[in-house]
């Protein structure tokens, strides 16, 4: 190769390089005020950083799998029904992106479980049974990488409490679909693994009012109203919490 073009092609690597560089640079910015975000609660302005960070960046694992948890946040928050299954989508293939990353990280498949859910709570009972698989095999694939994510133990209480308490209508997709209702599908179960979340975490308020849901499904009154009172005594850790702890004070007024 001649000197005068060997320069030519050095220059334009390095000027590629800089480029790589200073991108990465800048994601790495978005994804702090995110961050930063995030811990504020705001739910709107951190999925809007790491969606930045993300572009900037489309190989970046953690902007990945962090852009669809605050996507998941603002679909939570949405009252309108299309806007909401279109959030919790986006989230879904953030996730999954996050996943073909690195398949070896647990936050891709916790959310892929999570975006999942989310979209079979606005389904028909059919397409709701037919994720349900979905669900667990991401969930169970998530406890495999990280048995201490207290997130995931909450995504599989949940699962076992929905597999449990299927409508006659949803157990006719579940033969279809699953070949019948999991036998290892219980409330029991569900308990089990909201009491791990809660060893995990003890601050979530989350963990505690879908614990005393269950509970309540249980029969079991003061064990129900326990939950959702240590529910009430908790700091705010999470976005939702203002509307968990009013779920709980609800659920309490009624088992009173």
């Amino acid at each position: 190769m001649k000197p005068r073009v060997l320069v030519t092609v050095l220059v334009c690597l390095l000027s590629v390089l800089s480029a790589v560089q200073a991108g990465e640079g800048e994601a790495a910015s978005w994804m702090a005020r995110a961050d930063s975000a995030f811990a504020a609660f705001d739910a709107r302005l951190a999925a809007n950083y790491y969606l930045k960070a993300y572009r900037l960046d489309s190989t970046s694992y953690t902007a990945a799998w962090k852009a669809a948890r605050s996507i998941i946040d603002l679909g939570e928050l949405s009252t309108d029904r299309d806007r909401r299954a279109k959030l919790f989508r986006k989230a879904l293939q953030l996730a999954r992106r996050a996943v073909q990353l690195n398949p070896q990280g647990e936050k891709g498949y916790l959310y892929v479980s999570i975006a999942l859910g989310r979209v079979a709570l606005d389904s028909g009972p059919r397409e709701r049974v037919r994720l349900s698989k979905e669900v667990k095999e991401a969930v169970d694939r998530a406890l495999a990488l990280d048995p201490n994510d207290d997130a995931a133990w909450h995504v599989l209480g949940r699962w076992h409490r929905k597999l449990a308490t299927l409508s006659w209508v949803e157990k006719k997709f579940a033969n279809l679909f699953l070949g019948g209702v999991p036998k290892e599908a219980s409330l029991d179960s569900a308990v089990a693994c909201f009491q791990k979340a809660i060893a995990l975490n003890p601050q979530s308020v989350r963990h505690y009012v879908q614990l005393g849901i269950t509970y309540q499904k249980m029969g079991q009154r003061d064990k129900a109203l326990a939950a959702f009172q240590k529910a009430l005594t908790l700091p705010r850790t999470d976005l939702d919490d203002p509307e968990l702890k009013e779920l709980a004070r609800d659920r309490i007024k009624k088992l009173r």
